[in-house]
């Protein structure tokens, strides 16, 4: 178990070679071990790694075996773990040349040695590939048959004749792109088609696919795994009891738990990677007093109400091949039964017999909002409970995570910009905020049931960083200043759907100062996701022509301008004080912490791909230098000296006293501002964060104190003592974080 984390988005651009060159830097920084995305063999050009074309061999384009080897030997010269991510659910089929078993598959059809591997249904006839468009014809090309730039594979004996004559002799058949969501014959990874999901339930597939990683862990090279994605494989808990067996190290899953919901005991893992935590850590910073403001300038429906009606429409648009494949193993149930079925999960998946009660719920659910389904929802009820492990089961299982998933975090989400802060994987919009005593019985429960799971702030898939959520969080503090701003912004600069351009705003604040470009590639994808006015397989080019044009425009105007340089000033301060509050609760919390590369200075960035933009290393070297010399940051400021402070101190306390970190206690402060500090102790430390700063600033600290456990107490970032009863005036004067570490 490593004491903490941190995440390298390994890339072409930032291969193998570049990630050991980090090692020194990130031993410095006091990290336990280098978590990389996955790095095994991806699709061509890939810049994250999660479309796997060959899992026998470490990505070429990385730098391959040579280039992993050196990056173990530079860990382990440190004295650095190292974490590798895994893709068990899916490999890349986009370009079918690429991945060999695929291309053996489209080859020889059934009889492949590989046909087994996929998850594809071969009762329906040759695989459907939905890759042609409206113009363009099939040609045949060195011995392949092809179409612009795709080319496949022509089984033995059958290339005589005219391409179309060639095709209909092939093991698939290559239909239009918009056949491909309620025809499709393979399951998939959500709705990417170029993705198809892998069986390896089949010991046979799951020997094939995890050898070369597994080879890695028994050679003592690979310390963890984190597990992408386990709701879509067909039996979870089955697989990491395989996967446990084959691997004595660290686990950890990448399981988004609702909050209440817990990890299935039954997993032979450590935990997950945090989404949870996150929800609760950020949460605590939000003010619930702001609520009400906050939803009359949205305007918005009811969430439970946007959020069914955005699965419905992934139900009823993205995911109807998968509907239609559970309806066939359910004959006597409508496919708009199990489509509701699958809107009404509470959580991402059940997992039976063990989610009894989360299935249960949905059924239930389903019953009430369709009481004309109620007969053949009681029939798919009991069908699946009769035979728990069966297809039926398993199929709805996997699907109903895919659902949620693309109802909510990918549509509904982005169409419920009431707070921007509170939409987050594994996040609950309408609970706005966590209080402090939530705080303390999430903290309190990972240290008794999961210690040694990945807590996180920012990881590669959150809608935004921690950084501009805990920014964003100060909205709910000054929630009628910023209505009237936006309402002066949106009088002057409309963007022509209300819902679209309220986030807009919230994202110029929240990451601002940011280009126009950045932002621009943002809206895009918010509203494509939101599939409101415009989406990913329906366009309205004038609509995205126009949101394309809006940063531009909103930056030009010198007036807007000055206006909403102001009001960030008037938030960015709270904001920086959010921003290393949620980050010491996060690094000194039960748990082993991540940090993703580039957070341990002030980081404001957006969802996917704006958080994988290159990282000044540089610039982050020069600071930890000084801080290496003695330097005590003077202030907060857009820096991020202090953060990189507030990081490398309890990082390297983390590595180094590992004893100071057991158990969990939580500390009240005491007098008229005592809400305003969040405070906990663990065997020896003790941290101190500030919450909502904007109201505390209207009284400050005045006669609240804090009493400290029995024992010695040092500021480590003060490097001042501390008194057994301090005041909190005293001890946050310079930061507004406190890291206190005991002494016998």
């Amino acid at each position: 178990m490593p004491s903490s984390t941190y995440r390298v988005q390994v890339r072409p651009t930032f291969d193998l070679d570049a990630t050991a060159s980090l090692v020194t830097y990130l031993h410095r920084l006091g990290v336990g071990a280098v978590y990389t995305s996955p790095l095994l063999a991806a699709a061509p050009g890939s810049t994250h790694g999660y479309d796997v074309v060959d899992p026998t061999r470490a990505n070429p384009e990385l730098g391959g075996e040579s280039a992993r080897r050196g990056l173990v030997t530079a860990a382990r010269e440190h004295g650095l773990g190292l974490v590798v991510d895994l893709v068990p659910n899916h490999m890349s089929v986009e370009v079918p040349a690429a991945n060999p078993w695929w291309w053996d598959v489209l080859t020889h059809g059934p009889e492949s040695a590989f046909a087994g591997y996929f998850d594809i249904d071969w009762s329906r006839g040759p695989i459907l590939l939905p890759v042609l468009g409206d113009e363009g014809a099939l040609e045949l090309r060195d011995d392949r048959l092809a179409y612009y730039e795709h080319e496949f594979p022509i089984t033995p004996g059958t290339g005589d004749g005219t391409p179309a004559e060639v095709h209909e002799r092939q093991h698939y058949r290559l239909v239009h792109w918009r056949r491909g969501n309620a025809e499709l014959t393979y399951r998939r990874f959500f709705d990417i088609t170029s993705l198809a999901a892998v069986r390896v339930e089949d010991p046979a597939v799951f020997d094939a696919t995890h050898a070369e990683v597994l080879r890695w862990v028994r050679a003592g090279e690979v310390d963890g795994l984190r597990i992408d994605h386990p709701d879509g494989l067909a039996d979870p808990g089955g697989y990491f009891a395989r996967l446990r067996d084959a691997a004595d190290c660290w686990l950890v899953v990448e399981k988004i738990l609702a909050p209440g919901e817990e990890l299935p005991a039954s997993w032979p893992v450590h935990g997950t990677t945090g989404y949870d935590a996150l929800r609760q850590v950020c949460g605590v910073f939000v003010d619930p007093s702001g609520e009400p403001a906050l939803t009359e300038l949205a305007a918005a429906p009811d969430f439970a109400v946007e959020e069914a009606r955005s699965r419905r429409m992934i139900t009823d648009r993205s995911l109807v091949a998968e509907l239609r494949r559970i309806a066939a193993l359910a004959p006597d149930v409508p496919e708009d039964a199990v489509a509701e079925l699958m809107v009404a999960f509470p959580v991402y998946r059940s997992y039976l017999p063990e989610g009894l009660a989360h299935w249960t719920a949905a059924v239930d659910t389903a019953r009430a909002r369709r009481p004309d389904l109620a007969d053949a929802l009681t029939r798919l009820d009991r069908a699946v409970r009769d035979d728990p492990d069966g297809e039926l089961a398993t199929r709805v299982q996997q699907t109903s995570g895919m659902v949620v998933a693309k109802g909510d975090e990918d549509t509904a989400f982005y169409r419920y910009p009431r707070l921007t802060a509170l939409n987050e994987v594994g996040g609950d919009p309408t609970r706005f905020g966590v209080t402090p005593a939530e705080f303390h019985a999430g903290a309190a429960a990972r240290e008794a049931g999961w210690p040694a799971g990945m807590t996180a702030l920012s990881t590669h898939d959150t809608k935004r960083s921690e950084d501009v959520r805990a920014r964003l969080a100060v909205l709910a503090e000054v929630p009628h200043e910023f209505a009237a701003a936006v309402r002066r912004w949106s009088a002057r600069h409309p963007l022509g759907e209300p819902t679209l351009e309220l986030l807009a705003w919230q994202s110029l604040v929240g990451a601002w100062p940011i280009t126009a470009d950045r932002l621009a590639a943002y809206l895009d994808k918010a509203a494509k996701e939101a599939k409101l006015r415009t989406s990913w397989v329906d366009h309205d080019e004038p609509f995205e022509a126009a949101v394309a044009a809006w940063p531009a425009e909103v930056m030009a105007d010198t007036t807007t301008r000055a206006d909403l340089e102001a009001f960030v000033a008037r938030v960015a301060g709270p904001g920086w004080s959010n921003a290393l509050g949620q980050k010491l609760l996060h690094l000194t919390g039960p748990g082993v912490p991540d940090v993703y590369q580039g957070t341990e200075l002030f980081d404001l960035s957006l969802v996917d791909p704006d958080n994988r933009r290159p990282v000044d290393f540089a610039a982050r070297d020069a600071l930890l230098t000084r801080l290496e010399d003695g330097w005590l940051p003077e202030t907060v400021d857009d820096t991020g000296a202090v953060k990189l402070h507030v990081v490398r101190t309890a990082l390297r306390l983390r590595r180094d006293r590992p004893d100071l970190f057991t158990g969990y206690r939580p500390l009240r402060a005491d007098g008229p501002a005592a809400d305003h500090a969040l405070a906990f102790a663990r065997s020896g430390v003790v941290a101190v964060a500030t919450r909502l700063p904007v109201t505390l600033s209207r009284t400050g600290w005045r006669d609240t104190v804090l009493a400290l456990p029995p024992g010695r107490w040092t500021d480590h970032l003060t490097r001042r003592p501390v008194p057994p009863v301090v005041p909190l005036a005293d001890l946050l004067d310079r930061y507004p974080v406190a890291l206190l570490v005991g002494e016998p």
